[in-house]
């Protein structure tokens, strides 16, 4: 599914504070798996989580996504990948302030041309996946953290992506908010057979995952297989 080889990332190309972030990443990602990358602030987690991503293109390295050559498309291709392949779920929500829950989960599929009728249909039965039925109508200021990222993992389902990509997804939430929100991508793993890649500074969240990555300076310095979900 992921298939990352020499990725390099290197920013202020050409100019004396030319600063390399990643040094010739080799990743590769089966379908179905799930797997954590973990490193210390600095390591270069955010910026192969963009790659990953496609938010952002790599200096020199080649990514191939499902069979698909990352580096030859254009940026409306891009964004289709990003819009139908990929759910993204982050560390501060980045739901829409003024919107319901229930339209924010809808937001995707809007972009992705799903007519009116079907887009609140699976909405719907989205946020009753993450037991927010009972909330569908609230704005994100009347959520609980805990809440908002039931949202966001709704949201991120809302076109049936391959992918899910969490960067740091339980960073500000309690301990028991935090367990709820892991199981919530264990049963998208296991009865979904979603491909998950999560971001995490957190050692017992990355056990339970199939590979543990840990990234040090820019480099992949441990590959590992995880606990796992038990």
């Amino acid at each position: 599914m992921i298939d990352l080889r020499g990725i390099v990332k290197r920013y202020f190309i050409g100019h004396p504070n030319e600063l390399e972030v990643l040094h010739g990443i080799d990743l590769q990602v089966g379908r179905g798996e799930f797997i954590s990358i973990v490193g210390a602030s600095g390591s270069g987690k955010s910026t192969l989580m963009n790659i990953i991503g496609v938010l952002d293109r790599p200096t020199q390295g080649t990514y191939n996504l499902d069979g698909v050559a990352i580096e030859s498309l254009h940026d409306h291709e891009l964004s289709h990948i990003r819009n139908r392949k990929i759910g993204f779920i982050f560390q501060n929500f980045n739901l829409i302030a003024r919107s319901t829950a229930i339209h924010n989960v809808e937001l995707p599929m809007l972009y992705a041309g799903v007519s009116a009728t079907d887009r609140h249909h699976r909405a719907r039965e989205l946020m009753e996946l993450v037991g927010m039925t009972d909330r569908a109508k609230h704005q994100p200021n009347e959520l609980s953290g805990g809440q908002k990222q039931r949202v966001a993992i709704a949201r991120a389902m809302a076109n049936d992506p391959a992918i899910l990509l969490a960067d740091e997804p339980t960073g500000n939430l309690d301990s028991t908010t935090e367990r709820m929100i892991m199981d919530f991508f264990h049963r998208l793993h296991d009865e979904q057979g979603k491909t998950i890649v999560l971001i995490t500074h957190s050692p017992d969240l990355a056990s339970e995952t199939d590979r543990i990555i840990t990234l040090k300076d820019g480099w992949i310095v441990n590959d590992r297989k995880g606990a796992g979900h038990r």
